[in-house]
């Protein structure tokens, strides 16, 4: 067979004459990306000689015998690579190996929330992955954050908390958003209080992948992860720089420049994302307060890697945020207030973050993981009869070990997450401040206990001050039957610590919101499951894909934490007797022929309170959700989109019920080597909460909104100019 070989790094490679063996080195690029591959594992034939590629696409073997041999190239997404040799090499070159994609396999991704080193197809947890393309497509939507990645999503629901801060959360399979863990690479940079804002200041441009589970995820990341979590998988840098920028504007008076660089010189690296996003105020004719507040936001997230030898990855990162929002009346945000118009909310916030991480690979095959984040975060909220001022600081530190012996794979470790918050006395409620800090130790095992079965099951023991000691069970199956077919089911425990930020004070902006205290307070606990079947199969030689997963979930919250109105206006967060059992099924299928994919999901949620036969459904939930995508595209020329939504109707915390709603958009972006352009166009059928319904009670000076359950902004375009140099 031939091979190819190309000279690199002249003090990469070094062999010994004598003896009859020396140490091999070579280096593992993707044939189409020339980028560097982790993970592939690289065996002479016929011996037990073999090692696996670094961060850098580096695979050393030790001790290799001079002769002729056949190298075995093999890696998840790709096509197999033998190469016959015969060492050692006239020169000290070190090897440089190509591997060809295999387009059947490109889903095959190791992921990264799993913590181990299988691929999406082989661990019994269930992921989903929204990567490559569908990223870039999200990101002509919405440039500045993440929104649209995860609200087109089957099962997932990005609620607007704020009428006027334009505020979003997550919602899982129809529970509230506290129940959803954000991390950024595996940290808690978006826990508690740094929760505010965040989906609304996170940006897509410097995303690799999200890894997105559904149901108890508590094992290896904590109690909070009862509805599920999302993992923002950042990119990391490789030998071909990268440098894209994005212009974008829109028809609601919005602007945005992204930047994005990475590099790898040598043992190191570096990314770095720095953007700009803004807004005017905006309402549509006839609307009285803003849809989308007037804001401008700097973002500047610098990281660097370091890879002293070929078996520790060292990286550090720092992520820094200033924005100034402010919503409201809009004649008073235009400068046209008056003794009526004068309701105004004012959100300054400022974020500063930090990330540590270093690797280590061990000789056993496993590896050592040390982790550290720091998290600034202060918001202060200045409204027409409001005011807030409060700064959270957290930490969270871990350690990791992972190991593979035979048909087994163990992952344990322990953590440390503390979480502190201080606020200013503006309020007549008193100081809301509070010192967390949960000891966590885990261990999860996964076995391979045939070709067609795989076993996960894991514990996780948390002590959290104040609140006690919690164990957390997980346990999770993979069957593969074979033809196309694979089914998963899984369970454990959850739960969530007492805090007053949630959707519910959010939407009050924490006015009149009394303090949660240990003696009156206590845990939620939760315990869930899910089952999907999976189905994938090819017609047509392999023209046409086909796929479609059927997931059924469950699940339990007891002793939910619930606002409720006291005397002389106030709110109080109490844990209730009753119970939130939320319990569906969604639906996804795929086909694609060609050029053309066609993506289709239903979600039916079914979601409530319920306490002695008395049933309350959950508000903001609907019932039935639909989404269709049709996409067309033509690799490097063009792209376009259609898709549509259907929401049903929602049951609202006032006990009447909205509307249902319909959404449409289209998109097509057009590409050049270096450049593309695009434009979009969202909600073209101006369906807003503003035509059929009402958002608040009360005056103009002195409102009461109502639940945010449609958008709000209406048709918007939407377009823009991307580099790649």
């Amino acid at each position: 067979m031939k091979y190819l070989f190309l000279s690199l790094f002249f003090c990469c490679f070094n062999f010994i004459s004598f003896g009859g063996s020396y140490d091999f080195y070579v280096i593992v690029k993707d044939a189409k990306t020339n980028e560097p591959l982790a993970g592939v594992v690289a065996h002479i034939v016929n011996t037990t000689l073999g090692s696996a590629s670094d961060g850098r696409g580096i695979v050393v073997l030790k001790d290799v015998p001079e002769g002729r041999v056949i190298m075995q190239y093999q890696a998840v997404g790709y096509n197999e690579r033998l190469d016959t040799l015969n060492l050692p090499f006239s020169s000290k070159d070190t090897a440089v190996v190509f591997m060809e994609q295999d387009e059947e396999a490109l889903e095959e991704v190791t992921v990264s929330s799993t913590r181990s080193s299988r691929t999406i197809n082989d661990v019994p947890t269930r992921i989903e992955l929204i990567a490559g393309e569908e990223l870039g497509e999200k990101a002509n939507m919405k440039p500045g954050d993440i929104r649209m990645v995860l609200s087109e999503s089957t099962g997932i629901q990005t609620l607007q908390t704020s009428a006027t801060s334009g505020n979003s959360s997550i919602r899982i399979q129809g529970m509230d958003g506290r129940y959803s863990q954000v991390l950024k690479d595996g940290y808690p940079l978006f826990a508690g209080f740094s929760g505010g804002l965040g989906l609304m200041q996170t940006p897509p441009l410097d995303l690799k992948r999200v890894e997105i589970i559904k149901g108890a995820s508590s094992t290896l990341y904590g109690g909070g992860a009862i509805a599920g979590l999302i993992n923002l998988i950042s990119k990391t840098p490789s030998a071909t720089r990268e440098l894209r920028f994005i212009l974008n504007g829109t028809t609601a008076k919005g602007f945005d420049v992204s930047s994005f660089y990475s590099k790898l010189w040598g043992k190191f690296g570096i990314t770095l994302y720095a953007a700009f996003n803004g807004n005017e105020a905006y309402a549509p004719v006839q609307t009285l307060f803003t849809a989308i507040p007037r804001f401008s936001r700097y973002t500047l997230n610098p990281k660097i890697f370091w890879y002293p030898n070929s078996t520790v990855d060292v990286s550090f990162g720092v992520n820094a945020l200033t924005e100034k929002r402010k919503g409201g009346d809009i004649q008073y945000i235009q400068g046209r207030g008056d003794s009526l118009h004068r309701y105004f909310e004012d959100n300054n916030s400022e974020r500063i973050s930090t990330t540590f991480d270093v690797r280590k690979r061990l000789a056993n095959g496993g590896s050592l993981t040390l982790k550290n984040s720091i998290n600034h975060f202060n918001r202060i909220i200045a409204a027409s009869d409001n005011s807030f001022d409060g700064t959270q600081t957290a930490s969270f530190s871990e350690l990791s070990y992972v190991i593979h012996k035979g048909k087994m794979e163990w992952i344990g470790g322990a953590n440390v997450y503390t979480d502190g918050f201080k606020e200013k006395a503006l309020t007549i409620v008193g100081l809301r401040n509070y010192q967390l800090s949960t000891f966590g130790a885990f261990v999860q095992n996964t076995w391979d206990v045939s070709p067609k079965f795989v076993l996960e099951a894991g514990l996780r023991g948390d002590y959290v001050n104040q609140y006690g000691f919690v164990a957390l069970p997980k346990i999770s199956f993979l069957f593969k039957p074979g033809m196309g077919i694979t089914s998963r089911l899984g369970g454990g425990l959850g739960y969530k610590a007492p805090s007053i930020f949630t959707e519910e004070s959010e939407r009050i902006s924490y006015k009149d919101v009394l303090p949660v205290k240990p003696d009156s307070n206590k845990l939620e606990h939760s315990y869930g499951a899910n089952w999907d079947v999976n189905y994938k199969r090819t017609f047509a030689e392999g023209k046409i894909t086909f796929s479609i997963n059927q997931l059924f979930f469950y699940t339990i919250i007891r002793d939910p934490l619930l606002l409720t109105p006291q005397l002389n206006n106030l709110y109080r967060f109490e844990n209730s007797p009753a119970v939130i059992e939320a319990k569906g099924a969604e639906t996804n299928i795929k086909l694609g022929y060609k050029h053309f994919k066609l993506f289709l999901g239903y979600t039916y949620t079914h979601s409530h309170r319920h306490n002695e036969g008395i049933f309350v459904e959950t508000p903001l939930t609907p019932r039935h959700h639909t989404n269709s995508v049709l996409m067309y595209e033509v690799e490097n020329k063009i792209k376009i989109g259609l898709e549509a939504y259907y929401y049903s109707s929602q049951h609202l915390s006032d006990g009447l019920l909205g509307k249902d709603y319909v959404l449409c958009g289209f998109m097509v972006e057009k590409l050049w080597k270096k450049f593309s352009v695009y434009v979009n166009f969202e909600n073209m059928l101006d369906a807003r909460q503003t035509r059929f319904d009402h958002i608040y009670s009360g005056t103009i000076d002195n409102p009461s909104f109502r639940d945010i359950y449609a958008p709000l902004d209406g048709f918007i375009a939407n377009g823009g100019l991307k580099i790649n140099l």
